[in-house]
């Protein structure tokens, strides 16, 4: 067989065990990595921060991957959030500032449509947390 030929199978091989790996739930790996990441950056905890979104009904405005009935369409999807440059057009996208607009939008950006809701600082970073593990 030539060289060439090897090659190329072996790629083929390799392909198709990292979709399988997928398949089979290997790829939760990274996921468990990236809400370890995630947690670290912000001080919190991303399950409780998922709690936390359904709480203050923020899908009644967004849509949020992975939260239950946040289907809403005022503000925006949220889906790929942690690889946003910008939190709103206004600040860089980093755990401080998402924590600072999550608590504070209004005195962030006086008007926007994003209502001051009594977040509280472990909220916002737990929040936060969940936040950035929506890479899609």
């Amino acid at each position: 067989m030539p060289s060439e030929l090897r090659f190329v199978l072996i790629l083929t091989g390799i392909a198709t065990i990292a979709g399988a790996a997928s398949v089979f739930g290997i790829y939760y790996q990274d996921g468990a990595q990236t809400r370890t990441q995630a947690e670290a950056m912000t001080g919190g905890d991303a399950t409780a921060g998922k709690a936390a979104i359904g709480r203050y009904n923020c899908g009644a405005c967004h849509r949020i991957p992975g939260i239950a009935g946040a289907t809403g369409t005022t503000g925006p999807a949220l889906n790929g959030i942690a690889l946003r440059a910008e939190i709103a057009g206004v600040l860089v996208n980093d755990p401080k500032n998402l924590t600072r607009w999550l608590r504070q939008p209004q005195q962030v950006l006086p008007g926007n449509g994003m209502p001051d809701q009594g977040v509280t600082e472990r909220d916002a970073r737990d929040m936060a947390a969940y936040l950035y593990t929506l890479k899609r």
